[in-house]
């Protein structure tokens, strides 16, 4: 039994991991390396790995950086199966085109092939299969099951069982319980080797009641000031997390009233499938339930502007207001042109919520930059610049620890992937310390013999 790690090691992105048997290989996640650009330029070296002989692939969750090469897999052979919960399936086909403009416009820029056309879509989501958590998957010598990693809805971390070995992948773990979709599972039945994502694996996030708190007076501060709150929002679970965070302060008199603008296609799509699987909502004291499942997402003050022309007529409003918009690294997407005209505003804001990759221009913002190449500009930052860790889909140090505790017994081994080097291996080294369980940060290519 070998396992190749393809991607995912020393980087937050590009998740891909090949596991062979005597007689079939599978891969998990097959995702699109993100950088500096959209998608960075490795993206268009073949792959390791014959794609021809892979028998199935199965996903973890919709987030391009798990899901983005799929379509060029396909191109280059791939004829096997794809399995994922059906949330992931749907986030994905929807996330995938909306990437496919953003791919084309790359591939001009850096002189390369275009990586895949639509019909690889179309053709892909015809070996695409949707399934239930809990619900075994069998490939040849794989067994294979998905469970609920609370991360976005429909999110696994998934066990393949083959050789007498219990192999996890975490995928990414939710900052848990997350308020739409509740806590992650653990498990505690024999693992052997676990591949634990470690994005924060060197940090512990602000807990849910003090990230609200910041919120409520984020946008306080953004009334008295007359100004502007920008969000770059990755267009799943954290926008919606924001807008039914926004809607509770609202409804309680914690916050005035203001306009509200959810600038974003993509997001607006993606919450019609919400509305579809409001199944995998948890339901409890603090998340209402209401006959319509898309209450949630539907306020008063809330504008969704879907075309071009509603997005121009955010700038008619008079400030105070609210833009959550993509994307959200300010990669690209209409957030870029709410940055352009209210950064430079020392009455504004710009409020990060989610990791930000390097050398995008929220990491740039993020680490003090007066300054950031946007439209072929340069764009003065003197807005108030503000971070809050606990809005991050991704579990903390202290919550990948407590996810991973229940396999400590039985582990042989441990991979800290999908993380820059410093926080893998902060996390591999607490792993080693508090659990006594060998734990190791893989390069890009590494094979293991497990």
């Amino acid at each position: 039994m070998k396992l190749t790690f393809h991607g995912g090691a020393k980087m937050v992105t590009g998740a891909n991991y090949l596991l062979e048997s005597d007689s079939q290989k599978i891969l998990i996640d097959c995702g699109l390396h993100q950088g500096s650009n959209f998608c960075e330029k490795h993206n268009w070296e073949p792959f390791a790995y014959k794609p021809s002989e892979i028998s199935a692939v199965f996903i973890t969750h919709a987030h391009i950086d798990h899901v983005g090469r799929l379509p060029k897999l396909y191109k280059d052979g791939f004829r096997g199966q794809v399995y994922s919960t059906l949330p992931t399936r749907e986030f994905a086909e929807l996330l995938i085109k909306d990437s496919d403009h953003i791919l084309e416009e790359e591939a001009r820029r850096f002189k390369k092939p275009i990586l895949f056309i639509p019909e690889d879509i179309e053709n892909l989501m015809k070996h695409w299969q949707g399934v239930e958590y809990h619900a075994p998957v069998t490939v040849g010598p794989f067994k294979v099951m998905f469970y609920n990693a609370g991360h976005i809805l429909g999110s696994s971390f998934i066990l393949v069982e083959v050789e007498g070995k219990k192999i996890i992948f975490s995928g990414d773990l939710g900052n848990s319980p997350a308020p739409i979709i509740g806590p992650w599972e653990t498990f505690g039945g024999g693992a052997t080797h676990c591949l634990i994502e470690s994005t924060y694996g060197d940090r512990v996030h602000e807990d849910l009641p003090e990230r609200k708190e910041i919120l409520e007076d984020l946008i306080e501060d953004t009334v008295k000031n007359n100004g502007t709150l920008m969000i770059p929002a990755f267009a799943m679970e954290r926008t919606q997390d924001l807008l039914y965070e926004i809607n509770d302060l609202m409804e309680h008199g914690r916050i005035p009233r203001l306009p509200i603008f959810l600038d974003s296609p993509l997001a607006i799509k993606l919450t019609d499938v919400y509305r579809r699987y409001d199944r995998y909502f948890v339901h409890n004291a603090g998340l209402p339930r209401k006959h319509d499942p898309g209450h949630l997402f539907k306020f008063r003050d809330l504008k969704m502007t879907f075309t071009t022309e509603e997005s121009k007529k955010i700038n008619d409003v008079p400030p105070p207001k609210v833009i959550i918009a993509g994307s959200g690294m300010s990669h690209g997407g209409r957030i870029l042109h709410h940055e352009r005209r209210y950064l430079p505003d020392p009455e504004s804001t710009l409020l990060i919520v989610g990791f930000q990759a390097y050398g995008s221009i929220g990491r740039q913002i993020l680490e003090g930059a007066s300054s950031v190449r946007m439209f072929h500009e340069d764009i003065s930052v003197r807005c108030h610049v503000k971070a809050i860790g606990g809005y991050s889909a991704h579990a903390d140090q202290f919550q990948l620890m407590q996810w991973l505790k229940p396999m400590r017994k039985t582990l042989k081994k441990v991979f800290a992937v999908q993380g820059e080097e410093g926080p893998a291996a902060a996390l591999a080294q607490k792993i080693i310390d508090e659990y006594a369980v060998s734990a190791h940060v893989p390069e890009m290519g590494e094979e293991v013999v497990l």
